[in-house]
């Protein structure tokens, strides 16, 4: 007998629940979301914020998008790892002789997913704060904000679920995701594009993380925002849109 389409939500919502104590049960994945933020804050607003000559900008106001981006971008290899796992170690298959929604596995690990870097992400602000971030944006600036982190952890978590399909060991998934974690310092996350070497500013002005880094400092500082919100969202959109599709029609004509 067919289950209803309706089911997918259900199924989806097991999956969820599934994986978030996967996450919360393995030290590591807790230690990346949590303990790892806070001190790589920490580090770069105490120590080199020290040696960091932005005038009279507080280095600390500047950095805290980089360092967020940079930490969601290094926590997904765990998604990936996870979703490795799931096809490479029998866990689909037991799925698909089971009456379940076959999208609602991998919709589960897109939940946690989320939810995992929105921690991420309160636990580099709350330190920020702690350690003399202080921002200027009024209360619409940070729900615009929050809605920019959303659509970027929603479109890094895809990304990583496709990279988790596509490799036929969970090991490989680093190499793959690896990318993903330089990507924010060759951007505007920890200097000034303007003072980077032509070649690299060229690149750093063209690539994802740049705009989505710009709006969301701008943003929490109330600077003016120029195109840098909607490059953002066209970013974060078109790359979740993609990773989206590839990652399910992979996934389906692996698990026919």
């Amino acid at each position: 007998m067919t289950k209803p389409k309706t089911y997918i939500f259900y199924d989806s919502w097991i999956m969820f629940k599934r994986n978030m104590l996967i996450v919360t049960r393995n030290q590591e994945n807790v230690a990346m979301t949590i303990i790892t933020p806070f001190f790589l804050m920490l580090l770069f607003g105490t120590i080199f914020g020290s040696v960091a000559d932005m005038g009279e900008l507080n280095y600390i106001d500047f950095i805290v998008p980089g360092i967020i981006l940079q930490s969601i971008a290094q926590g997904t290899q765990f998604t990936a790892i996870s979703v490795s796992n799931d096809m490479t170690r029998g866990i689909v298959d037991r799925y698909r002789s089971m009456p379940i929604s076959k999208a609602s596995l991998l919709i589960g690990h897109a939940g946690s997913s989320i939810v995992k870097n929105l921690v991420t992400a309160a636990v580099i602000i709350g330190t920020a704060f702690i350690i003399g971030f202080r921002p200027q944006g009024g209360i619409v600036e940070w729900l615009l904000v929050v809605v920019v982190l959303l659509l970027f952890i929603i479109a890094i978590s895809w990304i990583a679920i496709l990279v988790g399909v596509v490799s036929r060991r969970p090991e490989d998934t680093i190499n793959y995701m690896f990318p993903l974690f330089l990507l924010p310092f060759v951007s505007s996350g920890f200097a000034p594009t303007e003072n980077l070497p032509w070649a690299i500013r060229w690149f750093s002005t063209h690539q994802p993380m740049t705009p989505i880094i710009d709006s969301t400092r701008n943003l929490m500082m109330d600077w003016e925002m120029g195109n840098s919100l909607w490059l953002a969202i066209a970013w974060c959109v078109g790359i979740s849109v993609v990773a989206f599709a590839a990652a399910v029609h992979v996934y389906k004509r692996k698990t026919k």
